[in-house]
């Protein structure tokens, strides 16, 4: 194949591709010559070739599909001349304002991703409104024989415009279909006539002239089908090598044909250069598509010594606009994230309006009102990633719905609701009348006040009722808590003497001097921290001190040079035996569970870290242990120090519950 694989276009500079003629023909020689076009054609490309049509494949795939879907049809390119809108965020009438003037164009195609976004854009509102509507007619028309109906002016002039699009749009395909066909077998011919001119019984001069006529054919020969555009160039391109073959040009003709091109391809690369700093990033592009075509479809090849450079030079300024194509892409797909969040923000907003209890129909307007400015909020927030597209239009839906379903049942149930309301309080007082005598206070407390946060819950009773069940209650709860605060009086006076012993004492622990032996002064910190615990329990409100106590704990330990574990391990046992003392077997539990767990992550982690080990170890450089392999066996090691300590701690607690 030609450099046309890679390397093949249309029209640089309003010049065309050099013209084969009488004067080429002139300048012929004799087929012994074995320097040929063919030759200097040679499109075999080597390993540094291939690699970098590889590493810009991605770029040129998409100049590829991009020309070959406007070679299919025109009017395909005019359609970045018209923006492409946020039409998520027009109203309705602004939409059917739009699709009106869309219409009006003279090339359908160019404005067919433009009316879709439109038509999606419309129904999604229509299709909620109507929902809106529907649920409306249902709450206040309970009669299920009574069918609903509810007509919008706009969605028939909607309709209507839509329909005229659509009509124009069938023609047009009608139309383009036929022509493709037609067009694709003409240049399938023109391949078949190129085949047979490489006759030696004709005359040279003939032969010339029916090439250019053929050359001349294929440059007229319109649009064919994108899946076959490709196919059918590259084996029109190889069929002209193989002509080029045949005639073997002499050097002077061959070189001044390289020349040409190359200038064509070096004005090319000139502009791309300069596209490449252009700020329009979707210009830059569009343009590109262009010199790409060109590069394809007319300019022919340059001589083996630049073909490879020139290639790459055009490639790697392909790669670089691509690129830069790629991170608007991405910040938009950014901008379209933060519509996502502001979207999902909104619809948090009106969920909660949703299950915010209102009780007056003055209140309700107000709710209303807020949902109806969140509503347009969201509408106008601008687009989300189209695969979280429906999912947050549905949960938009669902929450819009669900207020508006809450709105209905309480203009409709509301003295239902009133009457529930008040059998739920009445529960609350009786349950409050029958613990307010009670004296496991450790139980009863968090019930009372548990009801008195259900009580806030509940929502308005009958104006009769309410007085008097507040009153009932609300003397059930202080009678009990009054009793609470007389039984706390009588245990803080405990608690606060050991506070104030614990206090003083902490002075006495920070005159404490070490005296060098190390077990005499381990067995002095123990002697400390038996007296501590001697003292009993604080209030709850001044255990702070505790933390005061184990910051001196931890400087000592840390000039008694005890190891980590050892220390670890005195700290637990303190912090164990202070909840032995208050009781507290449900705190006993969850730190026998905490540590099961943390058991059971170091185990996990130590198994994962030794097969890194193993995979390292497998590798070709296996007996050259690297720094990474290095750090891993660390960390194994201070994870398995780590897994004794936790398992002493829980041999430690089992063993208290044997006790």
């Amino acid at each position: 194949m030609l450099e046309e694989k890679n390397d093949n276009l249309h029209e640089a500079d309003g010049k065309t591709g050099i013209e084969i003629n009488d004067s080429v023909t002139n300048e012929a020689i004799e087929t012994s010559d074995s320097e040929t076009l063919t030759e200097a054609l040679e499109t075999e490309p080597d390993n540094e070739s291939v690699k970098q049509e590889d590493a810009h494949q991605e770029a040129l795939d998409v100049i590829t599909n991009s020309n070959a879907a406007e070679s299919e049809d025109e009017t395909l390119k005019e359609r970045h001349d018209i923006p492409m809108q946020d039409y998520n965020t027009f109203s309705l009438d602004a939409l059917v304002d739009e699709l009106k003037k869309l219409v009006n164009a003279d090339k359908v195609m160019s404005v067919k991703d433009h009316i879709e976004e439109i038509k999606k854009a419309f129904l999604l509102q229509y299709h909620h409104l109507i929902e809106e509507k529907k649920e409306e007619f249902l709450a206040s028309n309970p009669d299920p024989n009574e069918e609903f109906e509810y007509h919008l002016p706009l969605k028939s002039k909607f309709d209507e415009y839509y329909n005229v699009f659509r009509e124009k749009r069938n023609a047009h395909f009608k139309h383009l279909q036929t022509n493709l066909k037609t067009n694709l077998d003409n240049r399938l011919a023109i391949v078949e006539e190129l085949k047979e001119l490489i006759n030696p019984q004709e005359n040279i001069k003939d032969t010339l002239k029916h090439f250019n006529e053929l050359r001349e054919r294929w440059k007229n020969a319109g649009a064919i089908p994108k899946d076959k555009y490709n196919h059918v160039w590259n084996n029109y391109h190889f069929h002209v090598e193989n002509f080029y073959d045949y005639l073997h040009l002499d050097r002077e003709a061959r070189d001044l044909d390289f020349k040409h091109n190359l200038e064509l391809k070096q004005k090319i690369i000139a502009r791309v250069e300069e596209l490449v700093n252009d700020a329009d990033v979707n210009k830059s592009f569009r343009e590109l598509q262009d010199l790409h075509r060109i590069w394809k479809e007319e300019i022919g090849p340059v001589s083996k010594e630049h073909r490879d450079a020139i290639w790459n030079q055009f490639s790697e300024l392909t790669k670089k606009i691509h690129d830069k194509r790629e991170l608007l892409f991405e910040s938009q797909r950014a901008n379209e994230q933060k519509n996502l969040e502001v979207k999902k923000e909104i619809i948090a907003k009106i969920e909660a309006l949703g299950s915010e209890k209102v009780n007056a129909h003055s209140q309700w307007l107000v709710q209303i009102q807020k949902v109806e400015d969140l509503r347009n909020e969201f509408f106008a927030a601008g687009k989300v990633p189209s695969e979280v597209n429906e999912e947050t239009w549905a949960a938009f839906k669902t929450a819009v719905r669900n207020f508006n379903a809450f709105k209905n049942s309480f203009y409709k149930d509301i003295k239902k609701d009133q009457n529930d309301n008040l059998n739920k309080k009445l529960a609350l007082v009786a349950k409050a009348k029958e613990l307010q005598e009670s004296t496991d206070f450790q139980a009863t407390t968090p019930v009372m006040k548990q009801i008195q946060e259900e009580w806030k819950q509940i929502g308005h009773v009958p104006k009769k009722y309410s007085d008097k069940i507040w009153k009932e209650f609300k003397d059930s709860c202080n009678h009990y808590f009054d009793k609470l605060k007389e039984h706390k009086s009588e245990e803080n006076s405990e608690e606060v003497a050991a506070f104030d012993n614990k206090k003083a004492y902490l002075d006495v622990l920070r005159a404490f001097q070490l005296t060098g032996e190390h077990k005499t002064d381990l067995d002095a910190i123990k002697a400390h921290i038996e007296t501590w615990k001697g003292f009993g329990k604080v209030p709850f409100s001044r255990r702070h001190i505790e933390g005061k106590f184990n910051k001196i704990l931890d400087a000592l330990f840390e000039k008694l040079s005890l190891s980590k574990k050892e220390s670890e391990m005195m700290r637990f046992a303190n912090r164990i035996d202070s909840l032995t003392d208050s009781n507290d077997t449900r705190k006993l539990d969850n730190e026998k569970i905490f540590i099961m767990r943390k058991i059971e992550e170091v185990q996990n982690e130590i198994f994962q870290l030794e097969n890194n080990i193993q995979f390292f170890t497998n590798t070709k450089n296996a007996k050259k242990e690297n720094s990474i392999v290095t750090e891993v066996r660390k960390n194994i090691a201070i994870h398995k120090e780590s897994l004794e300590v936790w398992k002493d701690k829980l041999k430690q607690l089992r063993n208290l519950g044997q006790e």
